[in-house]
């Protein structure tokens, strides 16, 4: 069963959160982060971007962006623009996108759970950017962006959090950067902390990765690091733990995530589309905007055109985990065997474009010259990821975008 634990965490005061919050650091390059905190001394991309307060150009892994990481921390809690909770608590994050309304719990989770697979993952993580993440937990003993992990609903969690949002939220903004709205509550209640804990123990057999899976690794790799580092190691200390926010499955929606391609691999286009038929039955739509609406259907536009595609019967596995998946289809039907990319991870020939984004950005990449052709995908399911998690496969490269995002600065987990 899943372990979490309530914490001190460092908030803000609430006249200055929303200008703190900021988007995780993965979503924005660096020039993308330096415009959005330009004018804002708040701004926690100070921290999570710390290469914005360096000369333009400056690498993102230098030793001198790390350094200025710590600067940054070291200050904002110093201003007072961080500030730690006297007793340890569990808190409530709502996120509102379009109407729709989804409320995790934000505690620690336990490093062992990590290591034995309670925490289970759907992709897999690249050394390189475990490291970045590794190094930023350590300078900062810290984990300063939560993770964002799924758990199979329950009734009574529901209750507990219907109780404390019928409350006035802490903090209630909409962000300006997105327009989604963000709320925030703090449960103080021992009781109800110990009954959420001990349902967790209990009836909660596993947690999923949503989204973070370096950010996680991260963590968990870093308390592993502090506890063989410490002679004295109890397994009470608390970098055996880091944060995450964890919504019921039942409330979270994947986005599509879609891919653009730089050529034809030598094909003209008239010999793709001849090719694409062996596998698809393609159909012309014309010039306005295809989107999928259904499983093992996809958009394809090309030469200023948009198609439908659809798999045909015996191309794919109903009965396969990864097999009945349609970046699967995509990847092996037409990216590997037509267009001749055989690793998604490191072929420079591919790109990713989240739905967030819409459809008109495929559009954008291949009428500008960019791009040759794009392809839009219909969404995987959360019960597709929990099926595959459950079952110890790997889902393919960049196969699920998850909005909105978490903002970071809300609350902060410190390891000791």
């Amino acid at each position: 069963m899943s372990i979490i634990k309530p914490f001190k965490g460092f908030r803000p005061p609430v006249d200055i959160v929303e200008k703190l919050a900021s988007r995780p650091y993965d979503v924005l390059n660096s020039e993308e982060a330096r415009k959005e905190a330009s004018g804002n001394e708040y701004s926690l991309l100070r921290v999570t971007k710390a290469e914005i307060d360096l000369p333009q150009g400056t690498d993102e892994h230098a030793q001198a962006v790390y350094d200025k990481v710590v600067e940054n921390y070291g200050m904002f809690k110093k201003n007072g623009w961080l500030v730690q909770d006297s007793e340890e608590k569990i808190y409530v994050y709502a996120q509102t996108m379009d109407g729709r309304t989804q409320y995790g719990l934000v505690a620690c989770c336990h490093i062992d759970d990590y290591f034995n697979n309670i925490i289970k993952k759907h992709e897999l993580t690249r050394k390189d950017k475990e490291e970045d993440r590794m190094i930023h937990v350590r300078i900062t003993n810290a984990n300063v962006e939560p993770v964002f992990f799924a758990y199979p609903a329950k009734k009574e969690i529901d209750e507990i959090v219907a109780r404390k949002t019928a409350e006035k939220p802490l903090y209630d903004f909409v962000a300006k950067e997105d327009g989604f709205r963000h709320q925030f509550w703090v449960i103080d209640d021992k009781k109800e902390i110990a009954r959420l804990v001990e349902i967790f123990d209990k009836d909660v057999p596993y947690l999923y990765v949503a989204d973070g899976h370096h950010r996680t690794a991260a963590a968990a790799l870093v308390g592993k690091e502090k506890r063989s580092q410490n002679p004295g190691h109890t397994g009470k200390e608390e970098y055996n733990y880091f944060m995450a926010v964890i919504f019921p499955e039942n409330q979270l929606k994947i986005i599509d995530y879609n891919r653009v391609v730089k050529d034809l691999n030598g094909l003209t286009s008239a010999q793709f589309l001849e090719k694409l038929g062996k596998d698809f039955d393609v159909k012309e739509t014309g010039t306005g905007i295809f989107t999928p609406s259904k499983l093992h259907e996809f958009g394809m536009y090309l030469d200023g055109k948009w198609y439908c595609l659809q798999a045909k019967q015996g191309t794919y596995d109903d009965n396969d985990p990864i097999g009945v998946l349609d970046v699967t289809i995509l990847s092996n039907l037409v990216l590997d065997n037509i267009l001749g990319i055989k690793d998604l991870r490191t072929d420079k020939r591919i790109d990713f474009v989240g739905g967030i984004r819409g459809l008109g950005e495929l559009e954008r990449r291949v009428d500008s010259g960019e791009m040759k052709v794009a392809f839009a995908m219909y969404p995987v399911s959360m019960t597709q990821l929990i099926n595959i998690a459950d079952s110890g496969n790997i889902m393919p490269p960049k196969t699920t975008w998850f909005e909105p995002k978490l903002r970071s600065g809300l609350v902060i987990h410190e390891l000791a």
